[in-house]
């Protein structure tokens, strides 16, 4: 009765949202809804569905406990020193205006590094970079480009010098960098793609999903690149079989598309 509560459960939410809660890891995603579903005294899953259709801020917490949220400016900063010298400069001889996605971008932090460090090669006004995330909270906080001090450790001084104002105990990221990011809502799991990126950064998110999502996923994405684009992914989410997805290695956590 307690499995069938919870696949009921499960049901009911992506009737509701298109969420399928079912391509996350179950055991970590049932630990997570079982806390919350506690923490807000409903004795069963069908007792707290009824609560988020009806209580559309219990719904929103809902949503915000239920994703990832996790990020940080220039996360391993070593692979990023990778994208500077080695995959941003030879995809710039390809293509002088990029086409760059960062998917799952949560607070803002990806995409506002990857803008500083294209700034590098080319003009802010020649960089765009599409934002995406499932969790509308995260994009307002995004959107809004406010960071405490320690949120900016990993950024290099420089960057916070230039691109960065201080606002008693906050950190206000500039506005010709928040103007070059497009924030949008999307569910990578379920929305369609745009096509033709040359470069797709998605970290530290897809440790969450069955395996089977995750295939899905990098086939998603190796059809959303242009052959020889670049997909960027996390410190613990190696493709072990690119060729797999028409991706080959040309870096540790980075993967091009070929041609065939």
């Amino acid at each position: 009765m307690e499995d069938q509560d919870f696949i009921s459960f499960i049901h009911n939410v992506k009737a509701k949202s298109g969420i399928d809660l079912s391509l996350y890891k179950e055991a970590q995603m049932k630990r997570r809804l079982t806390s919350l579903r506690e923490k807000r005294n409903y004795k069963t899953f069908g007792a707290y569905f009824e609560a988020l259709h009806k209580d559309s801020s219990l719904f929103t917490e809902f949503l915000d406990k239920m994703t990832i949220n996790v990020s940080e400016f220039f996360r391993n900063y070593n692979r990023w020193e990778v994208l500077e010298n080695k995959i941003l400069p030879q995809l710039y001889k390809e293509n002088p205006k990029l086409k760059v996605w960062s998917a799952a971008c949560s607070t803002g932090e990806e995409p506002y590094s990857l803008v500083m460090l294209m700034n590098k090669f080319k003009p802010l006004a020649d960089i765009k970079v599409i934002a995406t995330d499932l969790d509308e909270n995260v994009l307002k906080k995004a959107k809004q480009g406010t960071y405490i001090e320690r949120a900016l450790q990993g950024v290099p001084k420089e960057y916070v010098n230039k691109y960065f104002k201080q606002d008693d105990w906050q950190f206000k990221i500039s506005n010709e960098i928040k103007s070059r990011v497009q924030f949008s809502k999307q569910n990578l799991l379920s929305d369609k793609f745009e096509e033709k990126f040359d470069l797709i950064l998605c970290r530290n998110v897809m440790i969450y999903f069955t395996d089977e999502a995750k295939a899905t996923l990098y086939d998603k994405f190796s059809k959303a690149l242009r052959p020889g684009g670049v997909l960027f992914v996390g410190s613990t989410e190696q493709i072990f079989h690119p060729d797999q997805f028409q991706l080959e290695s040309v870096d540790t956590f980075f993967y091009r598309k070929t041609n065939r």
